[in-house]
């Protein structure tokens, strides 16, 4: 088992119980922001991509300097709807309880952080965690108002919740999706990544009732929603309405899972133009590939080489890239050719 897997086990075989222990501890204590710090050091600031970094450090900060008290930041019908105070979407799932409840959310978040803003580029992410933000707390408050409605019962419309805990549930969703034949360790035990989510979701509760299991749960459904659902394709339509804007919202490099790539440097800084590194595929038909995944961009980018030498021998010019193929080339060897521009 590796470093990173110990840690992962220790998160979510401990995350359930910061809730029961932050309630027992004094405020004044700040084990959890030492615990995050010496987190952070062993990681590396330099191995943190920017986005994640950047989210982490805006948590601690709000911790440290709440822009509400936590009881005009919390989320619950009454609140949100009732009264319509909307900004609570904003405001509850960057504060938190104490300062475990911190520590164990951002630890959580720091791993998943890495994987999905590497795999998904920095501009996706941050749109991604904005996107899920706002819509685990629509969705905390619609499960709540028809668990009032069935049950008769106000205590669902009152319940007030608070932190990072349901985005985590949906960010978890997003990341097993892309490693569905890998497992995690859950308090000793290895649980199929299909199932992680909804296997914690039950730990969690049953090991400490006093958590949010409708908080977690809105997170689920919100990841299904992405994987499973609409949501990723509207993001898409959304963000292609922006680019066509003029405003650059969507990653325009491609991205590989093993980091994200920049724009190419012209020796005075790096150029906001379609200038790219000769291992990147763009074309002017395709240049968004946000949340895409590596195989959907992989085939978009043949598709599109193919597409171009075949409107490039159309006009008579010579093959693009500085591919010269004679006409018998089959489309297998152009496939292999351009599978190559990806080997570096």
């Amino acid at each position: 088992m590796s470093e990173a897997q110990q840690f992962e086990e220790v998160v979510h075989s401990t995350e359930a119980a910061a809730v029961f222990t932050m309630r027992n501890r004094h405020r004044g204590s700040q084990l959890g922001l030492l615990l995050l710090g010496s987190q952070l050091f062993q990681v590396g600031l330099n191995n943190i991509p920017p986005v994640t970094l950047a989210v982490l450090a805006l948590n601690v900060y709000l911790y440290l300097f709440p822009a509400a008290p936590l009881m005009q930041a919390c989320i619950s019908v009454q609140q949100a709807y009732w009264f319509k105070d909307w900004r609570r979407l904003l405001l509850s799932p960057l504060h938190h309880l104490d300062d475990l409840h911190l520590y164990f959310n951002m630890a959580s978040f720091l791993w998943k952080g890495i994987r999905l803003e590497r795999r998904l580029g920095g501009p996706w992410f941050l749109y991604l965690l904005s996107v899920f933000s706002l819509l685990t707390g629509v969705m905390y408050l619609l499960l709540e108002a028809v668990l009032t409605q069935i049950t008769q019962d106000q205590s669902y419309s009152l319940a007030c919740a608070v932190g990072f805990s349901g985005v985590l549930f949906a960010l978890k969703v997003l990341n097993n999706h892309y490693h569905p034949g890998n497992v995690t360790y859950m308090m000793g035990f290895t649980v199929s990544n299909r199932y992680a989510s909804w296997v914690e979701l039950v730990l969690i509760h049953i090991t400490s009732p006093g958590t949010s299991f409708i908080g977690h749960l809105a997170g689920i459904l919100v990841g299904l929603l992405y994987t499973a659902g609409p949501l990723k394709t509207v993001m898409k339509k959304c963000a292609e309405l922006v680019a066509s804007n003029g405003y650059n919202l969507q990653p325009r490099t491609h991205y590989r899972s093993s980091g994200y790539s920049g724009f190419r440097s012209t020796g005075t800084g790096y150029s906001g133009h379609s200038q790219y590194a000769p291992d990147h595929t763009m074309n002017h038909t395709a240049s968004y590939t946000g949340g895409l995944s590596e195989e959907e961009q992989l085939d978009t980018a043949i598709r599109n080489s193919l597409n171009e030498r075949e409107q490039t021998s159309q006009r008579g010019a010579p093959p693009p890239y500085g591919f010269h193929l004679s006409d018998e080339a089959r489309a297998e060897e152009i496939r292999w050719r351009r599978l190559r521009r990806f080997d570096s």
